[in-house]
């Protein structure tokens, strides 16, 4: 057994005895804190609050410690709620009808879509043999990271960089090939490139889920947090405009700390190119499959993407958009290119079609939607018993009555990153977003800045292998030392929070809602 597969084996021993201590104390304090936290009288909060501070306080501890899975939890606390008389049933689970779980719903089967017929493989590829990259190391690097951000801006974080890892691995084969052609034995578990190509992977696949609103669900939570507690819509194309571009600076970012850290000592991966044109021509031509399913994902891009042209050409109050917004809402949109995959024939005498049912639920992540609805089930109850705006000025007044803008977003940022770290992203931005948004407005701020805050921050999980699904198939390599993904990760979180998220926010967020 080599260094690093020790390294692996007693890092992985010791993430499993933390997580045994860690959900047996959370099954067993978790409620006692909730019962601790019922029978302390608290001034200003109502019975129903009180009761619901009480179930969130179970909830909150038992996403973090997972005691029982953490979509089972999200189930739990809506059902305590009708049980204890905090609200009435249809109030209690009629956030899992939200239209916004429906956007999910059609993002996940045309990624599944995508993923059935290889046309993330197609464009991953496509990107990867274009002549501006080459056998250049430092080309690749780049070429590697684009690829798996764009891609995770439609396809979930965790499938993309499942799709990119055997092609990262088959480029260091080439570079191991290079070197022995040349009499010179190397160490890939050993080699900085490599764990520089796989961390670029990692977390270019993390990065890119802000591009869109569907792109990780942090950024759907936080939409949804915004138009159920504050009644605010914030549109696909509007959300994308702040998305680019804090994929832009964020890949930025990693780009130039990972290649500073992990630089390549060659100039040229002989082997590299051929063997990404080998790959391209397996995936051979296109076939009506995979056409049928970039006509369908199109078809949503557009009607995605639609309102923020009619907004410009027409202005944001015209007839036009608010017509359009009542037939073709994002929802709809996302709805109309995924049933469409069940539409398109790809053999008709055969009755064959582009996407078959069991495809369709084998991509739809239920936990993920779950999760999403418990969370906007807790945050509209908040709303609903007065429980937020006394989290509101609690908070407020914790931080000196009129806290400013920017360290609304500096604090909830932070907390948002570091739950994130430990725990699932989607159970810290549940946990975080309502608190973030409820001080905003206990504040007469904006809550778009804080809640968008919140949602960057999340996709920040850098540091570990247990905060991101793409950090733990790359580590599962054996080609990144824990130490250097801890520091590594350190310095682009810490990096991604200062420069980034506070001021693109605050500034850019701030102009534009006026």
């Amino acid at each position: 057994m080599d260094k690093m597969s020790r390294e692996a084996l007693a890092v992985k021993r010791a993430e499993q005895a933390f997580d045994h201590k860690r959900r047996t104390l959370g099954l067993f304090c978790g409620p006692i804190i909730a019962i601790l936290v019922l029978i302390t009288p608290i001034q200003g909060l109502t019975p129903e609050a009180h009761k619901l501070l009480s179930i969130m306080t179970l909830v909150a501890l038992w996403w973090i410690t997972e005691p029982v899975p953490i979509p089972v939890t999200s189930l739990i606390g809506p059902t305590l709620a009708v049980i204890t008389g905090v609200v009435a049933v249809k109030d209690a689970y009629a956030a899992f009808a939200n239209p916004m779980i429906f956007l999910f719903m059609g993002g996940f089967i045309l990624a599944k879509a995508m993923m059935v017929h290889g046309l993330d493989k197609r464009f991953a590829y496509w990107l990867l043999s274009r002549s501006w990259v080459g056998s250049n190391p430092k080309r690749i690097f780049l070429a590697v990271g684009l690829a798996a951000a764009l891609c995770s801006g439609w396809v979930s974080n965790t499938a993309t960089a499942a799709m990119m890892f055997p092609i990262c691995l088959g480029l260091l084969t080439s570079i191991k090939d290079m070197f022995a052609n040349s009499g010179r034995e190397i160490d890939l578990h050993e080699y900085k490139y490599a764990t520089g190509l796989m961390l670029m992977t990692a977390y270019s696949c993390s990065i890119g889920g802000v591009l869109t609103p569907i792109g990780t669900p942090p950024n759907l939570i936080m939409l949804g947090f915004l138009d159920t507690i504050s009644n605010i819509h914030i549109s696909f194309f509007e959300w994308m405009t702040w998305g680019f571009i804090a994929m832009v600076a964020y890949f930025i970012i990693a780009y130039l700390v990972l290649y500073r850290m992990f630089p390549a000592d060659v100039d040229r991966i002989e082997g590299a190119d051929s063997f990404i044109r080998a790959r391209v021509a397996e995936l051979g031509s296109w076939n009506r499959a995979q056409k049928n399913t970039l006509i369908c994902f199109i078809v949503a891009v557009l009607l995605w993407v639609t309102p923020g042209i009619l907004s410009i050409v027409y202005g944001s109050g015209s007839p036009v958009l608010k017509m359009y917004n009542h037939l073709f809402p994002e929802a709809v949109a996302a709805m109309a290119g995924a049933l469409l995959l069940f539409l398109l024939p790809v053999d008709f005498k055969e009755r064959k079609f582009t996407l078959t049912w069991k495809d369709a639920m084998d991509g739809i992540e239920w936990g993920t939607l779950i999760l999403f609805g418990g969370g906007l089930a807790m945050g509209g109850m908040m709303y609903k018993t007065g429980l937020s705006k006394w989290v509101g000025d609690t908070i407020s007044g914790a931080l000196g009555g009129e806290p400013s803008i920017f360290a609304l977003v500096a604090i909830f940022s932070v907390m948002a990153l570091l739950l994130s770290e430990l725990t699932s992203h989607t159970a810290a931005t549940n946990m975080i977003g309502p608190l973030a948004i409820t001080a905003a407005v206990s504040a007469g701020l904006s809550p778009i800045p804080v809640a968008v805050a919140v949602a960057l921050s999340a996709s920040l999980g850098f540091m570990l292998p247990v905060s991101t699904p793409p950090n733990a198939i790359v580590y599962a390599s054996g080609y990144i030392p824990i130490t250097k993904m801890i520091h590594t990760g350190v310095y682009i979180d810490v990096i991604g929070i200062a420069c980034v998220t506070i001021p693109l926010v605050i500034y850019f967020v701030s102009w534009v809602v006026g």
